[in-house]
């Protein structure tokens, strides 16, 4: 079966009768975890912002808490589920602030385990390429937003 184009299913919607709208937003949710994580943010999360972002950062701050640093293999695999976790929640969002503001408090946590992260090579990879991702996200931003993010990425 070939996938319709978006603007072929943007009017096909448009037709549609709401009932039968939230029955197939109900079925597609059914099917990938993804799919509903993204509906309960476009239902709960999207009017409020500042709170998603807040929920965010929280629940970073403690995947980092209960990183096993036993080993650095498992601080690598825990920082990258985190940063699996952080990408696919500004995904969710699509707000360029959103994406900065995650990005940078991923790193500074990331900076936190200062001593992994001088040592190992891989973790020190994915902190500078969330480095450049995060600069190229202040650059689209409005002037004034620049200025306010760049001062917290230099203190990166």
């Amino acid at each position: 079966m070939k996938a319709a184009s978006l603007s072929e299913i943007k009017k096909e919607l448009k037709s549609i009768p709401q009932e039968v709208l939230i029955e197939m937003a109900l079925r597609v949710a059914k099917y990938k975890k993804e799919n509903k994580e993204l509906l309960s943010y476009l239902l709960f999360e999207s009017h409020n912002e500042s709170s998603y972002i807040d929920s965010v950062k929280t629940e970073v701050e403690s995947m980092y808490a209960e990183i096993n640093d036993t080993n650095v293999y498992f601080v690598k695999k825990s920082v990258r589920k985190i940063l699996r976790f952080v990408t696919k929640s500004i995904k969710y969002s699509g707000q360029k602030t959103t994406e900065v503001e995650l990005m940078i408090h991923f790193c500074k946590c990331l900076r936190a385990y200062d001593l992994v992260l001088t040592r190992n090579l891989v973790l020190l990879n994915i902190y500078e390429r969330q480095l450049v991702k995060i600069q190229k996200a202040i650059s689209t931003l409005h002037e004034d937003l620049q200025f306010d993010y760049q001062r917290e990425f230099e203190e990166l």
